[in-house]
């Protein structure tokens, strides 16, 4: 008979054995592979009634891993293109938001230490934290240098 190939199911399994996939990404990395139009969806189904895709899982893994390099607007673009349910992406974006000012101070601690010392420096600050999606006025009290919450 010859070599097989991994099958839909085994395919996402190996997959998901290195990280949490949402089911939307899952689709993506997987629609070439589907030789009978809806079998993928079929196996999708299977694998998340035996709890191997779980939504929850997915928006944890990217919140614990992201969220100290992170600011909120990246997380939450990043939670979007997976394609999870709007209400835990909004859950979970809101409670980041109460550590923002505090993850913002520690990511510009690592990456420069000190203030800056012209507007060319505090400008090139400015764009790092904004690159790496914390909001304006967090950027604005970070890179001031005041420790007032």
């Amino acid at each position: 008979m010859g070599f097989e190939s991994p099958s839909l199911k085994g395919r996402a399994l190996r997959l998901l054995s290195g990280r949490e996939y949402s089911r939307l990404e899952l689709e993506r990395k997987l629609a070439p592979f589907e030789e009978e139009p809806g079998s993928l969806a079929v196996a999708l189904d299977d694998l998340q009634a035996k709890g191997f895709i779980s939504e929850q899982r997915v928006l944890e893994s990217v919140v614990n891993r992201r969220s100290s390099k992170l600011g909120v607007t990246r997380i939450k673009q990043e939670l979007q293109t997976k394609g999870l349910d709007p209400q835990a992406v909004a859950e979970a974006v809101h409670g980041l938001r109460a550590t923002e000012l505090e993850r913002a101070r520690e990511v510009w601690r690592k990456k420069f230490g000190q203030p800056p010392e012209d507007a060319s420096q505090r400008a090139k600050q400015m764009r790092f934290l904004a690159s790496r999606g914390f909001g304006g006025d967090t950027i604005s009290r970070v890179v001031s240098g005041g420790d007032d919450d």
